[in-house]
């Protein structure tokens, strides 16, 4: 029997819809093929993994499903190979670096659908895992391709979603595939979704969003959705520079959305005392000029000293805390003090401390720093596409899977 008597979570999404997701633990795995969709997407430098944070956020429901005696068959993409087989691209160094991680060996696939993975996967036995090839060799799989998907789930019993980094996307792998399989979430996906609902259902008080990276269009909808509920948002990176140019101020060269100081002047009007610009600015030649005094030579690349002993102060009062996007050109030694000063801030802090994904990961990895916060999210867009309230596909897909499954 496949399932037991089945255990559900009821989860809160961002747009308060309650969402149904099978827990995995209500699901008898043993000698299942449970196919699992995770997020290896790691950064490769010489086809070397620079970054194994999201191979490792993975383990507790790989290492659960072969405690439990299901044979693992785990899927991803890896980059952006546009439907071509591109072999930087392939999987081999995540089998090899996951292998390492689990101390076991972890075989690879030459391809992710067909008769040869097929045989792969008929040579399993309890316990074992086997990586596909990566997905976006094929151009199905972003087409959400049902044939594609059907094929995908040919060879399986069950399917898992712990790929919160991608259920923002409606992918083969990711919703088409829940209409083949009776489907659950992966502890990682699970503990996502949790984190964040809390974020908009319940957070405690002062709650504060600390918003940077470049554009401010990629942050609208979450700053909208959170100002009805935060305290504070601090505003850092590239992005300071359209809210400067909504006040008048001169900004030189720096970077700015031309096209979206109106909609900034907007923000500024809603969010009144809440939204909280930088007072100064790193640039270019390392002076620090206050944030009114630009010059028309300037080019702003973090926010300056005065700026992050603020930021700071606030951070550490808070009872809550979400953090998306770098306060400066932070790959830049030079322009990094204010990025780091973020991840020193948050560490130090007693409350509830979330970073939601992308270069702040990278950031908080940097220094070493991911156990001191209570959720560091795989899922950049992901996490901000939740926080703004939408339904993410992946997640509405396990929903539906849950009805048609029973």
């Amino acid at each position: 029997m496949l399932f037991k008597p089945v255990v559900w979570e009821k989860l809160l999404n961002g747009n308060s819809a309650i969402q149904n997701m099978r827990n995995l633990k209500g699901v008898n795995v043993k000698g299942k093929r449970v196919l699992v969709r995770v997020d290896f997407n790691v950064p490769l430098k010489n086809s070397k993994i620079t970054d194994d944070s999201r191979i490792r956020a993975s383990l507790p429901t790989i290492d659960y499903l072969r405690k439990h005696g299901a044979k693992v068959i785990l899927m991803s993409h890896l980059g952006r190979p546009d439907g071509k087989v591109v072999e930087d691209l392939r999987m081999h160094p995540v089998a090899e670096r996951l292998s390492k991680l689990l101390k076991f060996p972890v075989h690879c696939a030459a391809d992710c659908i067909g008769a040869e993975v097929e045989d792969q996967v008929k040579g399993l036995h309890d316990g074992d895992v086997l990586l596909l090839e990566n997905l976006r060799f094929y151009l199905e799989e972003e087409a959400n391709n049902r044939m594609f998907a059907q094929k995908l789930a040919g060879f399986s019993d069950f399917y898992v979603n712990d790929a919160f980094g991608t259920c923002h996307r409606a992918h083969a792998s990711v919703a088409a595939i829940t209409e083949f399989l009776p489907s659950a979430a992966g502890f990682l996906l699970e503990k996502e979704v949790k984190m964040l609902s809390s974020l908009l259902k319940s957070p405690k008080h002062p709650f504060v969003a600390v918003m940077g990276g470049v554009k401010v269009s990629d942050k609208i909808g979450v700053i909208e959705n959170l100002l009805k509920k935060v305290d504070a948002i601090l505003i850092g990176g590239a992005m300071m520079f359209t809210f400067y140019k909504a006040l008048g101020w001169e900004i030189g060269k720096s970077k700015f959305e031309a096209d979206k100081v109106k909609l900034a002047k907007e923000l500024l009007k809603k969010g009144k005392k809440k939204i909280l610009l930088s007072i100064d600015v790193v640039v270019s030649d390392g002076k620090v000029l206050s944030a009114n005094k630009l010059l028309k030579k300037s080019v702003g690349l973090d926010i300056g000293p005065e700026t992050q002993q603020i930021y700071a102060e606030i951070i550490s009062e808070a009872k809550t805390v979400f953090w998306n996007g770098p306060m400066g050109m932070f790959e830049n030694k030079k322009f990094a003090k204010g990025t780091y000063a973020i991840v020193n801030a948050m560490a130090k802090c007693e409350g509830i401390t979330v970073v939601g994904g992308g270069d702040s990961v990278a950031a908080v990895e940097q220094l070493k720093l991911g156990s001191k916060f209570s959720h560091v999210s795989t899922g950049g867009g992901a996490s901000l596409e939740f926080l703004e309230g939408k339904v993410l596909p992946g997640i509405a897909a396990l929903d539906k899977n849950e009805k048609m499954f029973r």
